[in-house]
């Protein structure tokens, strides 16, 4: 697919009404910096700790990844999912599924003892698939 990206840019502190977040607009005037666009375009939104980790730990994360965390997280809340483990392929997100926040990532490699607790779901980021329903990633 495209290039991957960090997404340790910067953090976004303020959290968009959900309107503006539904239609992906933002403010007239308003300079976005590359995380919020990112943000308001996949409603997604990484803590300053999650940024940090993603950044210490060398995590790159490609548009796709970006696209199925956003879903995984739809999933976790229609199912009223509060606090998730979301596993997209090898990475593993905790995620706030209210405020669609990400607050930590870590790969295979940083798992520790592979406990995750004070989480209440766990969603697997399924690979994103064309209007056929073709695997578009292999």
């Amino acid at each position: 697919m495209g290039e991957p990206f960090h997404v340790q840019l910067e953090r976004v502190n303020q959290r968009e009404p959900q309107s503006q977040r539904a239609s992906g607009g933002h403010q007239a005037g308003n300079s976005s910096t590359f995380a919020k666009v990112l943000s308001q375009t996949q409603q997604v939104r990484f803590s300053n700790h999650a940024q940090q980790r993603l950044e210490k730990r060398h995590l790159q994360l490609s548009e796709e990844n970006v696209s199925r965390l956003a879903e995984a997280i739809d999933k976790a809340e229609k199912r009223g999912g509060k606090s998730s483990l979301v596993l997209v392929d090898d990475l593993a997100f905790i995620v706030n599924v209210r405020d669609r926040l990400v607050v930590t990532a870590l790969d295979a490699s940083q798992r520790g003892e592979g406990v995750f607790t004070q989480i209440d779901s766990v969603v697997f980021a399924d690979p994103l698939q064309s209007r056929s329903g073709v695997d578009l990633k292999g």
